[in-house]
């Protein structure tokens, strides 16, 4: 056993440092022994208790270091991303609303939301925009959020009174603590700029928004939310380390199941996942085909009953259920 791996872990060290004591009680017994053989039988006892006890100490020194294992397999937190798709403004405006509707379900969920950077279109929506959300459970509840989203609606602007279809792409990236690869910084270029817009004369003066390109995939990612150029690039960097991942996570599970793709579709984002009709009140989710009313309700946060529907992967048309 390499007990240095436990002795480096705080969680672990003083379990190490019994361990390392019983080790030293369990040499001087031998050395007894050898120098005594009168007190054998004695000497032998004692030694049963000693390794008993040790074996405890290991078997929960194992069990401390396999369960942090798995955390690191749990992302602590998801990098969501809107981005406006076919409509114009209109997609500009419902990309907004999804973020919106992303944001108060987080705030409900008592998770950490948190706007990293954002391109606003002229009557400001959002042409994109990236999210940080804090919790273990996020990625595990939205994940399959990922797709292209289609809202049909009467805009404010159409005079007419013709109905619109728009739509917009949600992207649900997992951060994990483990990182699977490493990047090589010769393959990183950074940019510095000001931030822009509120927030006072540090963000107006000062170089503190980041923007990194990956050069051999050509991904960029851009972070302003930070008032310190150090902590803007920390997190474009685990902007950037999440996109890659999911690059390389998709690569490895390109051959999807039937059976996984009839009952909630590939996860793909291109792939149209949902309707949010609003004449109709309704929003559909065409992977489960399931429909639920009260859209009003659904933007102001209240997504779980079609979260819970989507992970549970139901099949068939139900009927329309109440928000």
């Amino acid at each position: 056993m390499d007990l240095e791996i436990f002795k480096t872990n705080h969680k672990t060290r003083y379990l190490a440092g019994e361990y390392e004591r019983l080790q030293g009680e369990e040499a001087s017994i031998l050395s007894m022994i050898q120098s005594d053989p009168a007190v054998a039988e004695l000497g032998e006892g004692e030694l049963a208790t000693l390794r008993t006890q040790m074996k405890e100490l290991e078997n929960q020194m194992t069990a401390i270091v396999e369960a942090d294992k798995e955390e690191e397999e749990v992302p602590k937190e998801v990098i969501l991303e809107v981005r406006a798709g076919a409509g114009g403004e209109e997609a500009a405006i419902f990309a907004e609303d999804l973020a919106v509707m992303y944001e108060r379900f987080a705030v409900k969920k008592n998770w950490g939301f948190t706007k990293l950077d954002s391109s606003e279109s002229e009557m400001g929506g959002y042409k994109e925009a990236s999210f940080e959300i804090k919790s273990k459970d996020a990625y595990e509840m939205l994940q399959w959020e990922t797709g292209v989203h289609r809202v049909q609606r009467i805009p404010a602007t159409e005079k007419s009174g013709r109905i619109h279809t728009s739509t917009a792409s949600v992207v649900v990236l997992p951060v994990f603590t483990e990182k699977h690869f490493e990047i090589n910084p010769a393959d990183l270029e950074m940019e510095f700029s000001r931030s822009g817009g509120a927030g006072g004369q540090n963000v107006n003066k000062v170089e503190t928004a980041v923007r990194i390109i990956h050069k051999p995939t050509g991904l960029a990612v851009r972070c302003t939310s930070e008032r310190s150029q150090l902590k803007n690039r920390e997190k474009a960097m685990s902007m950037l380390m999440a996109k890659l991942e999911d690059i390389d996570r998709a690569k490895k599970e390109s051959a999807v199941s039937a059976d996984r793709k009839n009952q909630i579709g590939t996860g793909d984002r291109s792939e149209k996942i949902r309707t949010y009709n609003i004449l109709q009140d309704r929003v559909t989710d065409h992977r489960i085909k399931q429909s639920w009313s009260n859209i009003e309700k659904i933007f102001l946060g209240n997504i779980e009953p079609i979260i819970d529907a989507c992970r549970a992967g139901t099949m068939g048309n139900e009927e329309s259920k109440d928000a």
